[in-house]
């Protein structure tokens, strides 16, 4: 397993929240922390960008991608709105984690809560090749449940 070195700034509003770290010597992702003032009630069908207090700057070729939390999602409904959010190589605003709360009671985020899991990726650039035809497959147009049949 390769290791990318990945520049991390704590905005004043991070101050004395814990870094991203893994949780566990096999996790994927470290984890981000809401770097609230005050807690945050997200209501039903609510949703907010939550801070995280980071800035980052990615290595060119590599992209960071904002998960939900396993464990909010399945106790509270709450994930993140457009996941997988993708910071990008070029990005070095703060790191904000955009949460909705699917479930049925509101939800407090207080400072310091662990919100989001944070997964460095390789990024890969594709050069779409324009044809008049593509080449068969055995899934053909075949989708949406469609393999399941």
């Amino acid at each position: 397993m390769s290791v990318v070195a990945v520049a991390l700034q704590v905005l004043p509003h991070g101050d004395g929240l814990p870094l991203p770290a893994y949780a566990t010597a096999g996790s994927a992702g470290v984890d981000l922390a809401a770097a609230l003032d005050a807690p945050v009630v997200l209501t039903p069908g609510g949703r907010a960008a939550v801070p995280t207090g980071i800035a980052l700057a990615l290595p060119e070729g590599f992209e960071a991608q904002v998960r939900p939390r396993s464990g909010l999602a399945l106790r509270h409904g709450l994930t993140v709105l457009n996941s997988p959010g993708t910071i990008d190589a070029d990005y070095r605003g703060e790191v904000q984690v955009i949460l909705a709360n699917l479930g049925s009671e509101p939800v407090t985020i207080a400072r310091g809560e662990r919100i989001a899991q944070l997964v460095v990726a390789p990024v890969s650039r594709v050069a779409f090749e324009h044809v008049a035809a593509l080449p068969p497959s055995g899934r053909s147009s075949g989708g949406f449940g469609s393999t399941g049949r």
